[in-house]
């Protein structure tokens, strides 16, 4: 028997695709078990979007520019979802999830779709379902789909490992400030923009274009049959943001459909990988008899009476029953 959101998800209902993500970022085993096979109902329906990441450090622009740039997509006929993932607080788990209403004129349109989620204890600048998420706006018709990560640093990378293209906005500032970009990020780029590019700070934001183009060329691409490129743009003008989707078009026509096809099916790979992971780590800390012996292992490592590894493989064999 059908999932009951099915249905009305295949049509482009809102309300059943808000319940249906909802779903998918529930940790409850019973509504696990219920997006598992909804999963499964729609995967024939996914796969048809062009998916797009976008990172970059806070303050840079972030929320303006996607908003101009779903603007110029939805006024072009095409339709845009957006994955905003908000930072999560480390001591009470709350979020601010404020990337709605940055979006505001985006976020009335028919044509789009804003859904912010915490990113919670999940690494990498995602939140953990954010794959099951993108999966879910694919089969609700959406042809773009955005996911715009918190932006704290390294972690972001783990963006690229789930979108077609990668794309990096930066803030102008050459020079020195290259030593700054962390290499991790800039490696994984498909497209570097430099926003901000406006006013006063028009030339300085073609300085940087020009240097992160020559620090480009001393790095390997990361995407077969694509040299990446650097962009500039003004998101607060709208000056040359669309320009962006002319280098999203040629990006789709390099790579091509058997190359887009083969980034996927590696991601998938990586992604069940990933969740086994997750999954046992989870399974791990709900075990009853490793939660009586976790105080005890953190008090002696933090006292340096043993070694991580060593209460790490403690807590192992407990969990194994040897």
């Amino acid at each position: 028997m059908s999932d009951p959101l099915l249905e009305p998800l295949l049509a482009r209902d809102r309300r059943a695709l808000a319940q249906a993500i909802t779903l998918v970022e529930s940790t409850r085993s019973d509504h696990r078990e219920r997006a598992d096979a909804l999963l499964a109902e729609i995967l024939p329906h996914t796969g048809k979007s062009v998916r797009l990441g976008i990172t970059g450090v806070p303050g840079v622009g972030k929320s303006t520019l996607i908003e101009r740039f779903g603007l110029g997509l939805i006024d072009a006929g095409r339709s845009l979802a957006v994955l905003a993932i908000d930072p999560s607080s480390k001591r009470g788990g709350g979020s601010i999830l404020g990337d709605k209403t940055r979006m505001e004129e985006l976020s009335r349109r028919e044509a789009a779709f804003i859904r912010p989620s915490p990113a919670g204890a999940t690494l990498g600048g995602v939140a953990r379902r954010t794959r099951e998420a993108m999966l879910l706006l694919e089969a609700a018709g959406f042809d773009t789909v955005i996911v715009e990560t918190v932006g704290v640093g390294q972690s972001e990378t783990a963006v690229a490992d789930m979108v077609d293209m990668f794309i990096v906005l930066l803030l102008p500032g050459g020079g020195d400030d290259l030593q700054g970009i962390k290499r991790g990020v800039i490696e994984l780029a498909d497209l570097i923009v430099v926003n901000k590019a406006d006013g006063d700070l028009k030339a300085t934001a073609q300085r940087s274009a020009a240097d992160y183009q020559h620090a480009l060329r001393m790095l390997r691409s990361p995407t077969q049959g694509w040299t990446p490129e650097v962009k500039t743009c003004s998101a607060a003008t709208g000056e040359d943001v669309m320009a962006i989707w002319e280098v999203v078009g040629r990006f789709v026509a390099a790579v091509g459909e058997k190359g887009v096809a083969r980034r996927r099916a590696e991601q998938a790979r990586a992604w069940m990988w990933n969740e086994v992971g997750e999954t046992l780590l989870a399974e791990l800390r709900k075990h009853a008899e490793v939660k009586r012996l976790v105080g005890g292992l953190e008090r002696e490592v933090e006292g340096g009476r043993t070694t991580p590894a060593a209460a790490a493989r403690r807590m192992l064999e407990v969990f194994h029953g040897r």
